[in-house]
């Protein structure tokens, strides 16, 4: 059961429908025209319900099989929104709002799960529902977090959920998945260092944040390689020292210092977060300065799949591509699809975008040639997990 040959013919115009996408980009919950433009085609291709503003921006599209005995739904979900990233990609069909672009190919997401709704609606060889989720916010909003709030899952019934990402790490249209946790937790920190600001001349009367905030962002990373359990895996980066003068000669009052963790395990995701606090508070009295510790509300849990639907998402990849990897090694990005995973049994597949740009950089685009391929993924998962009755 390769690729569908309706999905082939309809490469074109999912093409267009992503490039689209692709020119006219929005942040976060900001997806009004590509919420729009979703709902309206969902209406076209015939859903029998479509629902709008769940999770603030996100749609779903019911499908109804030829049969509904089994009375199971399976949730299919995409991610909308884009990043506050400038293009340098140079393709005609650029992002057109300067400062924002699709650099992680939620744009061909979007456009994949369309294409399968479209063949879905058509057919309708299965029994059951599907509901196509799309949602926005993936980018450091938790929109997943926000649909399953709104209550997505209980209101339309959805026992299995199901999401797909590309990664230019893995060959045009290849598979790979694996069960457990696949996609890291993610938290973020700012810590303000203060002490006394002065003449950067006379260091001997004041209380360098400077140096102080140095200090700590090394110390930090004795958390990793001397506080974690080596055998697993974790990240404490320092992604930005601001202070608040650019003079030559002045030492500043205070600094500030942003970063993020990873780690896959609950435990050692709190044993490090209750690290980083001792040894900031630690290192800035070292030094005569004081730290001050704020965690942003929105941090995303590990992403781990569930072990029988990793095996369905499987089966379906191999019959669509004739193998898939299940084995994928685990990735230290973050995945707010881990709320839906929370909330409902599932699995997240990734499908090779092939040799490109790295996910969020300036010149990353989507691969238009696995457009079919993602979607007669969505197709077969579908009519795998809802199997047709006979008439």
């Amino acid at each position: 059961m390769p690729i569908r040959n309706r999905l082939a013919e309809m490469h074109p115009q999912i093409t267009a429908w992503r490039r689209d996408f692709h020119m006219h980009p929005e942040l976060l919950y900001d997806t009004a025209r590509t919420a729009g433009i979703v709902a309206d085609k969902l209406r076209a291709f015939g859903c029998d319900e479509v629902v709008t503003g769940i999770g603030q921006t996100g749609v779903v599209g019911l499908i109804h099989g030829r049969t509904t005995a089994s009375g199971r739904t399976i949730g299919l979900r995409a991610d909308m929104d884009a990043l506050p990233i400038i293009e340098a990609t140079g393709a005609e069909y650029a992002s057109t709002v300067h400062g924002k672009m699709h650099a992680c190919g939620h744009d061909g997401h979007t456009a994949m799960l369309l294409g399968a709704a479209q063949y879905l609606a058509e057919t309708r060889q299965f029994d059951g529902t599907v509901a196509l989720i799309f949602q926005p916010a993936e980018e450091g909003g938790a929109g997943a977090l926000a649909m399953v709030e709104d209550g997505m899952i209980d209101r339309f019934g959805i026992s299995e959920i199901y999401g797909m990402h590309n990664s230019p790490l893995l060959p045009e249209g290849a598979f790979a998945i694996r069960s457990g946790p696949f996609y890291a937790a993610v938290d973020t920190f700012e810590i303000i260092v203060t002490g006394k600001g002065g003449h950067a001349a006379r260091p001997n009367n004041v209380v360098d944040t400077t140096l102080a905030a140095s200090a700590l962002v090394m110390n930090l990373q004795s958390i990793v390689s001397r506080n974690t359990d080596p055998q697993q895996a974790a990240v404490v980066s320092v992604t930005s020292f601001r202070t608040e003068s650019e003079a030559f000669n002045v030492i500043p009052e205070t600094v500030t210092l942003r970063g993020t963790v990873r780690s896959f395990d609950e435990k050692v995701r709190g044993e490090i977060l209750a690290r980083i606090e001792s040894v900031a508070t630690l290192s800035a009295q070292t030094y005569g300065a004081t730290a001050a510790f704020d965690w942003p509300e929105i941090s995303y849990p590990v992403m781990a799949n569930h072990e029988k639907e990793t095996g369905f998402a499987a089966m379906a990849a191999q019959a669509v591509a004739g193998a898939c990897d299940t084995q994928a090694p685990r990735t230290t990005g973050g995945e707010d699809f881990a709320y839906m995973l929370q909330a409902c049994p599932g699995a997240y597949i990734q499908i090779g975008n092939g040799p490109s740009k790295g996910l969020h950089h300036p010149e990353y685009d989507f691969n238009d040639e696995i457009i079919p391929i993602g979607a007669s993924y969505w197709a077969t998962l579908a009519e795998q997990r809802l199997p047709a009755q006979d008439a």
